[in-house]
C-alpha cells in the first residue's frame, strides 16, 4: 500500500481553503449581479444552475470511471482541482 506524504495533506488543505476563499468571492460577485435585477441577473442565475449541474455530473462520471485517482487523497485533490478551475473561470468572467 502506497502511503501519502504529510506534505500532500497540507497542500490539499491549502487548495481546499483557496477553493472556499475563491467561492466566497464568486458568491459575492454573483449576488451583486443578481441584486441589480434585469435580464443579466436572469441569465446569470440560469448559467449558475446549469454550470453547477454540469460540473457535478462531470465529476461524478470521473469518479465512477476511476478518473480521480486510486487513493482517497488523490481523489479529493482531483475533485478540489476540478471545482477550483470552474470557480476561477467564473471569477474572471464576473470581474470583467
Amino acid at each position: 500500500m502506497k502511503s501519502t506524504s504529510p506534505f500532500a495533506y497540507w497542500q490539499l488543505g491549502y487548495e481546499s481553503w483557496m477553493l472556499g476563499f475563491e467561492s466566497a468571492s464568486v458568491i459575492g460577485l454573483r449576488s451583486m449581479k443578481m441584486m441589480a435585477g434585469g435580464s443579466a441577473a436572469d441569465a446569470e442565475a440560469r448559467l449558475m444552475v446549469s454550470e453547477k449541474v454540469g460540473s457535478a455530473m462531470d465529476l461524478g462520471l470521473r469518479a465512477m470511471t476511476g478518473g480521480l485517482g486510486t487513493s482517497p487523497a488523490a481523489a479529493t485533490s482531483q475533485a478540489v482541482s476540478h471545482y477550483r478551475r470552474k470557480v476561477r473561470a467564473n471569477r474572471r468572467r464576473l470581474t470583467k
